[in-house]
């Protein structure tokens, strides 16, 4: 009895932080982008372990790479859950690419904008066109960015093809890809698909039995080893196809 009482006060005391947080976060958002352009980005980074906090997930990082990651980087993973959204930012320094209705979410939505977050609209051939663009410029100014070479949540399973965005950009730049594949030990829980919202699978990860989530850290890979965007997108899906199998075996 007692020690589920301690459990529930820090699991209280983890969504007040969290709450109290995002309202500060909410509030600076709102100041001039001359002055949040030196504070923001590593704030909105606690805000996402507050976030995890909160949501009682056991975020995991296994750092099955040989050598230290590169100082620039472009990373993608596999998308199953809406976790990925926070869990990523949690870990690595890295502004996400996000779909357009993101930034358009009532205070979240402001927040992720504010810490720089990428826009595109799935649907558009000329939005795609220009979040190309606007990551190819945000590596050629130093920053790593993170996206999901599926194009959306998926689901626990991997897509069935990766879309040629991050390889291009990689190959544009020189910058290397770091892949993670992504494992939610209570799948079910986790993995966002029809018909749940959003709200309701946020529910389903703080209730669940098994919070744990595995993220598998490997070796960057370097573009100069590949011949074009194809060449590339296939051997890097192999290698997902491969952790698909491993970490998911049935």
């Amino acid at each position: 009895m007692f020690h589920t009482l301690i459990t529930l006060l820090k699991y209280l005391i983890n969504i007040i932080d969290f709450i109290w947080l995002t309202i500060i976060m909410w509030l600076c958002a709102f100041l001039p982008e001359s002055i949040n352009r030196h504070y923001y980005f590593p704030l909105f980074r606690i805000w996402c372990r507050f976030f995890v906090r909160a949501m009682g997930v056991e975020l995991r990082l296994h750092q099955k790479n040989l050598h230290r990651l590169p100082s620039r980087y472009i990373l993608i993973a596999n998308h199953p859950a809406a976790f990925e959204d926070v869990g990523i930012p949690a870990l690595f320094p890295v502004r996400s690419l996000a779909k357009a209705e993101v930034g358009k979410w009532p205070i979240v939505g402001r927040i992720s904008v504010a810490s720089g977050t990428l826009y595109v609209k799935r649907d558009s051939k000329e939005s795609r066109k220009a979040a190309l663009e606007s990551m190819v410029a945000a590596v050629n100014n130093g920053q790593n960015i993170a996206l999901y070479p599926e194009g959306g949540c998926t689901g626990r399973r991997l897509n069935e093809r990766f879309l040629n965005g991050a390889f291009e950009v990689s190959l544009r730049t020189g910058v290397p890809i770091v892949p993670i594949f992504i494992h939610y030990e209570s799948q079910q829980d986790f993995e966002w698909q029809d018909p749940y919202t959003l709200p309701q699978k946020i529910w389903h990860m703080m209730t669940t039995q098994n919070p744990r989530a595995n993220y598998y850290l490997f070796d960057a890979i370097d573009p100069a080893h590949f011949k074009d965007v194809e060449e590339y997108k296939q051997a890097v899906y192999t290698q997902y196809k491969e952790w698909d199998q491993r970490y998911l075996a049935e």
